[in-house]
């Protein structure tokens, strides 16, 4: 469980009461950003040292012989003992 947020708006709660004497649960804090335009951030999930050049040839070369070929999908049923119907 990420408790970033949860830690974040605990400290944004304790600097709102510290600097205005205004105390508020962490629901109300959130509550009051909301109402104010804030949103969550949420951090982009990429290493610093990303190469955009190996990636974008990696997906132009090594990429179109992983992806699944076209017309490879079977129908029919999952189960073992219900035949196929189409």
């Amino acid at each position: 469980m990420d408790r970033g947020p949860a830690l974040t708006l605990a400290w944004v709660t304790a600097l709102i009461e510290q600097l205005f004497r205004v105390s508020y649960t962490l629901r109300g804090t959130s509550y009051l950003l909301h109402r104010l335009g804030w949103s969550p951030q949420v951090p982009q999930r990429r290493t610093a040292e990303r190469d955009e050049d190996v990636v974008a040839t990696w997906i132009k070369e090594t990429w179109p012989s992983v992806e699944r070929l076209p017309g490879t999908r079977t129908h029919g049923s999952a189960s073992r003992t219900k035949p196929a119907t189409r």
